[in-house]
């Protein structure tokens, strides 16, 4: 288990993680070992029988889905800080803002301006 585990939040159903509950991901998304174990039965599922199951958000109620919005919110905000840490570890091996830009679509000052503030 990772030792950040207790920062990092599923990205799939939005819990926190806990230092007793194994994360598994990367790149920003992280899954907990219980949406993990749903997951993979559905996929297990759909394997077997080629029948895709919608995702649980189609019967939510609106009152459900609006107390997801904030969750929503911490995973994203979860992986503009993954993002930080990659920019960051790229220019502690003193790669270019240019280079850092041109790989996100923008600018050498707008990347500055985002990972320097």
């Amino acid at each position: 288990m990772d030792a950040d585990s207790a920062q990092q939040t599923c990205s799939f159903c939005g819990e926190a993680g806990r230092r007793d509950q194994a994360m598994v991901g990367g790149l920003g998304a992280f899954m907990c070992g219980s949406c993990l174990d749903y997951y993979a039965g559905v996929v297990a599922d759909y394997r077997a029988t080629g029948v895709e199951v919608p995702p649980p958000w189609h019967t939510m109620s609106d009152a459900d889905l609006l107390g997801k919005l904030p969750l929503i919110a911490q995973t994203g905000a979860q992986v503009d800080r993954f993002l930080a840490d990659w920019v960051a570890m790229l220019r502690t091996r003193e790669i270019s803002w240019a280079e850092i830009g041109r790989a996100l679509g923008v600018s050498r000052q707008a990347a500055w301006e985002r990972f320097t503030g």
